[in-house]
């Protein structure tokens, strides 16, 4: 995939994984409950929709940064590389917490969606990650990717 098609695909992707998650943040908010009536898991005390608000948002600014300056370089992969492994890991861990409530209760346990918000944040991470990991092996099996790139 050639850079600017990644930075166009990466910014989509970030781009919805902001709305997504800051609707969420956004709702807890100002509302004070979880947007889809679901539980809300709280990480160093904070609604975790907010660190994923954090995550998504940082993907998106660097990449649209990217995109805007016509960036070159690989910076863009490797910011989302690593916010995206990090993301994975964090909603995955609360995720992993759910699947007893999908053994006991079905899809039916978190409502409309079928799936928990962390469920679909953990889905947005993986594509994101996925994608730029293929980029950056890609470049390095090509010998496009210097050492100045990442």
């Amino acid at each position: 995939m050639n850079p600017n098609r990644y930075l166009k695909f990466a910014l989509s992707i970030t781009l919805a994984g902001t709305m997504f998650s800051g609707y969420l943040a956004g709702t807890r908010f100002f509302s004070g409950v979880c947007a889809f009536r679901e539980g809300c898991p709280v990480f160093l005390g904070f609604p975790a929709c907010y660190f994923g608000f954090a995550l998504f948002s940082t993907m998106f600014v660097s990449t649209a940064y990217a995109w805007a300056f016509g960036v070159r370089a690989k910076w863009p992969v490797a910011v989302n590389t690593l916010i995206a492994s990090l993301g994975v890991m964090f909603a995955g861990s609360f995720t992993v917490g759910e699947i007893a409530t999908w053994f006991t209760s079905g899809f039916r346990a978190f409502g409309r969606l079928g799936l928990s918000t962390c469920a679909y944040g953990l889905v947005f991470f993986i594509i994101i990650l996925v994608v730029s990991l293929s980029v950056r092996f890609e470049s390095a099996a090509s010998g496009r990717m210097t050492r100045s790139d990442i």
